[in-house]
């Protein structure tokens, strides 16, 4: 196995962190309920049964959308961090690679020990940067849903529901009860950013892996 393939194998690239709806794959826009399943699907509304997706809240709320733009910046920053990093190390092994031919292999193979040992901290780097960048998303996440809850209950409560369910997981039907729009509403009357800054996990040991 040559260095260059183990040292292409072993970069840890920090992916763009997705909007913070994007885990149950909201795709609705808050204003739109979801299609029923089939034109036949329809009927009369049911008095109490109320319906609401959290995910096109937290995707179409100005403080969801600030939200995910500043976690897409922070894991920018990162990713740019690690990319200063690996620069040099990839410019040696281009210069290594232009001069293999011409080195003794026990001459390679130490140049090309010395560079992976140089690779290492990066890549621990860059792992412990996508954990931070989880860990900052979550906390984004939890500290939204600490204030929409309030307002999901406010909206509840002025609306005469008896029963809330997940718009998302609704096949079709009357679909007039949706709370979506009007929380969505509440939560922009309520605030529109938070304070978010990237997790510092320099101190915290990573788990090992299973």
């Amino acid at each position: 196995m040559t260095l260059a393939f183990r040292l292409s194998a072993s970069v840890l690239l920090i992916a763009a962190v997705a909007p913070l709806a994007a885990q149950a794959q909201a795709q609705a826009q808050a204003q739109a309920p979801v299609a029923p399943a089939a034109p036949t699907l329809g009927g009369p509304l049911i008095a109490g049964v109320c319906l609401l997706s959290r995910e096109a809240v937290l995707a179409n709320a100005k403080v969801g959308v600030y939200a995910s733009q500043r976690i897409r910046q922070l894991t920018e920053e990162a990713q740019a961090e690690v990319n200063a990093d690996r620069r040099p190390i990839e410019a040696d092994l281009a210069a290594l690679r232009a001069q293999a031919a011409k080195l003794a292999p026990e001459q390679r193979a130490a140049q090309e020990k010395a560079l992976v040992a140089r690779f290492a901290p990066i890549q621990t780097k860059a792992e412990q940067r996508t954990r931070e960048i989880e860990k900052t998303r979550a906390k984004a996440i939890d500290t939204i849903g600490q204030q929409l809850q309030p307002v999901i209950a406010a909206v509840y409560t002025q609306k005469g529901c008896g029963l809330l369910l997940d718009r998302n997981t609704v096949l079709g039907g009357n679909m007039g009860n949706d709370l979506t729009a009007a929380v969505v509403a509440g939560l922009d009357a309520r605030l529109t950013s938070i304070t978010i800054q990237r997790e510092d996990l320099s101190g915290v040991q990573a788990a090992p892996a299973k």
